[in-house]
């Protein structure tokens, strides 16, 4: 008896550490990744360059860098080990972070904003897999969403510092506090599932798997197409706020990094309220509708508000931020879809598609400018459309995984 409950202690203890580290990891990563849309302006033009056409195209370097690093870290996640990916992601975003500090030239910001993205790829996917691996099924959603929250605080940290700091030091308090993590990191142990894994005779981590048989495919292209709605705000209603109030004729100039704070703080709180939801009513799907319909009424209002308030504005960026809360929700979707043998790289790899989305969504929001004559609000709204509706249709066709037992391979 005294060496069960003993064990189950050390079990708890294991999963708590897990769960901070992730959370953690995941609050550094936030702070990196947003921290460039919040100095885009000062950095940019203290370098002499354009903060609209120069930041538009860094924000999609960095973003196809999440892209490619979603599979070499997911890969990696499922062939050695979920806990490699988070040593070795942290370690290259902070000496990117560190060396973001130091550019004078465009095309050194853009290849190391490059890397660094290369490197945030890893740590949300091999968080939310080893906690999801770790933790009882009752208590995985609620995991997952203390891991996302938490992260999602990194934006906020990263607005009060920049109030604080020249965008060269925010950089260096990135990587450094990235290299502070690296020590942390030495108390968490591997998943047992992953453990167990290793002694079987099953493909690891191949990531052409996702796409071959067309069923597994489609689970696969589900995940990503529901978190479309979520980087479409944040990439551009958000990212690009000061000039979507310009063209709504806002009382007075937005500020954008005002505008991420707002609508990370409200994400945050969206984030701990699915995962209670998603408990609450036993599924993984209902609570994403509850979120879509919020974050619809809150597009509707954000394209309708001309010439109002500023506060007016900071509290729809407040609303979509909570609509878009489910970010947590949607990875633990993807970890509980798929075997233990491709689950690392399926988990690192959706959010990081949904990411790398963005110059897609991007480059669809400038071709139907070009088309309106240049209309901001047109395109926007029908692109928020799009994107909407592209998410509700993926959630109405995918299959509910609450609860669901995640001792499985695929073969």
């Amino acid at each position: 008896m005294f060496i069960k409950t003993r064990h189950h202690h050390t079990h708890h203890h294991i999963v708590s550490i897990a769960v901070i580290v992730g959370a953690l990891g995941y609050f550094v990563d936030v702070y990196d990744l947003i921290l460039f849309s919040i100095i885009r302006k000062s950095s940019l033009s203290e370098l002499h360059l354009n903060p609209v056409v120069d930041g538009e195209n860094i924000l999609s370097i960095q973003m196809i860098g999440l892209l490619i690093g979603g599979i070499i870290w997911g890969v990696l996640g499922d062939k050695r080990g979920r806990l490699s990916v988070l040593f070795g992601s942290i370690l290259l975003y902070s000496l990117a972070n560190i060396g973001n500090g130091f550019v004078q030239t465009y095309s050194q910001y853009a290849a190391l904003r490059f890397v660094a993205g290369i490197g945030l790829a890893g740590e949300l996917g091999a968080s939310i897999t080893l906690v999801s691996e770790l933790v009882s099924k009752e208590q995985r959603g609620i995991c997952t969403s203390i891991v996302a929250s938490v992260g999602l605080t990194g934006a906020i940290a990263a607005y009060f510092i920049k109030q604080e700091f020249d965008w060269r030091i925010c950089y260096f308090i990135g990587g450094g506090m990235g290299l502070l993590l690296l020590a942390l990191r030495a108390t968490v142990f591997e998943s047992g599932l992953f453990a167990k894994l290793k002694q079987m005779e099953v493909k690891r981590g191949n990531f052409l798997m996702l796409f071959n048989p067309r069923q597994r495919f489609t689970r696969y292209m589900k995940c990503i197409m529901i978190g479309l709605p979520t980087w479409f705000v944040a990439g551009i209603l958000i990212g690009f706020s000061d000039k979507f109030a310009a063209e709504l004729h806002i009382t007075e100039p937005i500020d954008v990094g005002k505008a991420i704070l707002y609508f990370y703080i409200a994400g945050c709180i969206g984030d701990i309220i699915i995962g209670l939801l998603s408990n609450a009513m036993k599924s993984r799907k209902k609570p994403v509708y509850i979120y879509f319909l919020i974050s619809s009424v809150c597009m509707f209002l954000y394209f309708r508000q001309q010439g109002g308030s500023a506060n007016m504005f900071y509290g729809i960026c407040a609303g979509l931020g909570f609509g878009g809360g489910f970010w947590a929700i949607l990875v633990t979707m993807a970890a509980e879809q798929f075997g233990t043998n491709i689950r690392a790289t399926a988990t690192t790899t959706v959010p990081n598609m949904v990411r790398g989305s963005l110059p897609l969504i991007i480059i669809l929001f400038k071709w139907l400018r070009s088309i309106t004559d240049n209309n901001y609000l047109l395109s926007g709204g029908i692109t928020a459309v799009i994107c909407m509706s592209i998410a509700i249709f993926a959630l109405y066709f995918k299959k509910e995984s609450f609860g669901k037992d995640l001792n499985f391979v695929e073969i």
